[in-house]
């Protein structure tokens, strides 16, 4: 028997979600090479500073709805159709993977915090480019932006506080 070709489009787009999670979860497990580690832990931080355990599962959201957001875009005509949003979201996520080595792995909070501004920029300009395409995939990126707008006021805060 014979695969139709509604089956074979959906394969296909199935197929296309799980590279778009796994190219987000690649991205984030570059901070598996470069843990926050005891240089991390004797910094001064602020009281609201969130709680280690919080992370992982913030960020585990965080990239299966970027993954979701691409993959929307994505089935609206790929590359071909919509290369300027989906180059912006490679951008940004190659951005977010390089912000960890920075502050983690070289224990650079200054540089890490000019590079989380130019994230920040990647993803508005991102969020900007994904609301003609689809309004949902815009929408799951509003939480990103959001948290990475947090990030870089504890980034620029412990900058300041461990000159």
């Amino acid at each position: 028997m014979s695969a139709t070709p509604e089956n074979r489009s959906n394969t296909r787009r199935a197929l296309a979600l799980v590279c778009w999670l796994s190219l987000c979860f690649s991205a984030a497990s570059l901070g598996a090479f470069f843990m926050p580690g005891e240089w991390y832990a004797t910094l001064k931080k602020p009281s609201w500073n969130p709680p280690g355990w919080l992370f992982g599962p913030v960020w585990s959201a965080l990239y299966t709805m970027m993954a979701v957001a691409a993959w929307l875009v994505w089935k609206r005509g790929g590359f071909a159709t919509h290369r300027r949003p989906l180059s912006l979201f490679l951008v940004q996520l190659a951005l977010n993977a390089a912000w960890t080595p920075l502050f983690f792995g070289w224990h650079r909070p200054g540089l890490a915090f000019a590079e989380i501004f130019l994230l920040w920029l990647a993803i508005a300009a991102t969020i900007a480019d994904f609301r003609p395409v689809s309004r949902a995939a815009m929408l799951l990126l509003v939480p990103y932006l959001a948290w990475v707008s947090f990030a870089a006021v504890l980034n620029f805060t412990l900058w300041r506080l461990n000159p």
